[in-house]
């Protein structure tokens, strides 16, 4: 089995590729590798799409590879394999995106990227630190997981699902902020599971063995 995980220039991969390859090796879970050639992710059976910044400059970097999103397409909604996007690449399912400029994303999972707004003034935006995840939608990725388990969140928009069934999970901060999104063979992680220490690397490896 083999897992790809799209290097666009939107990030530091290295966090995620190791966490990744820890998770494979204890699980026999196949091999994991780093790439942006469309050939490759082709091959792969299932399909990681990190990203760190801004959605519209995240956007942009994916689809001047030329290439690369078609493969992702092609793995993911023709031959159904399973997808994970991590904090943007989470965000990118979306509809649209609404950070600096109205932005279309994939519109795999209808909604839209907003800014966090907290009913409680002193919490600060960016939402960056370690909160509590709330269960909203039982998942296979969460098998092992429960609410009130803390990950690790640094983001300024989230994720607002136009379908209540597409919120996998959700953390409080002034507010219900988007933790999980998932519908069909695809879910998406705002947080970042790699600096999530055992929570993440549970759901990681839950991914890895994930059958949808």
């Amino acid at each position: 089995m083999l897992t790809a995980i799209v290097d666009y220039e939107s990030g530091n991969l290295h966090s995620a590729q190791k966490a990744f390859e820890r998770v494979a090796r204890e699980l026999n879970a196949g091999d994991v590798i780093v790439t942006s050639e469309p050939d490759t992710i082709r091959k792969a059976d299932r399909v990681v799409l990190p990203g760190d910044g801004a959605f519209p400059a995240c956007r942009k970097e994916l689809f001047d590879h030329r290439g690369v999103f078609e493969a992702i397409e092609e793995v993911v909604i023709r031959n159904g394999q399973p997808f994970m996007g991590i904090c943007i690449g989470m965000q990118m399912l979306a509809t649209r995106g609404l950070e600096y400029e109205p932005t279309p994303g994939f519109d795999w999972i209808g909604g839209e990227v907003v800014k966090i707004t907290p009913s409680d003034d002193t919490l600060k935006v960016p939402h960056m630190g370690w909160n509590d995840l709330v269960i909203d939608n039982p998942h296979p990725v969460l098998d092992g997981v429960s609410t009130g388990d803390h990950a690790y969140f640094v983001h300024s928009y989230h994720f607002k699902v136009a379908d209540p069934a597409h919120l996998v999970a959700h953390c409080d901060y002034g507010g219900k902020i988007t933790a999980i999104v998932g519908r069909d063979n695809m879910v998406g992680a705002q947080f970042h599971p790699e600096k999530s220490q055992a929570v993440g690397l549970r759901i990681l490896g839950n991914f890895l063995t994930w059958r949808p």
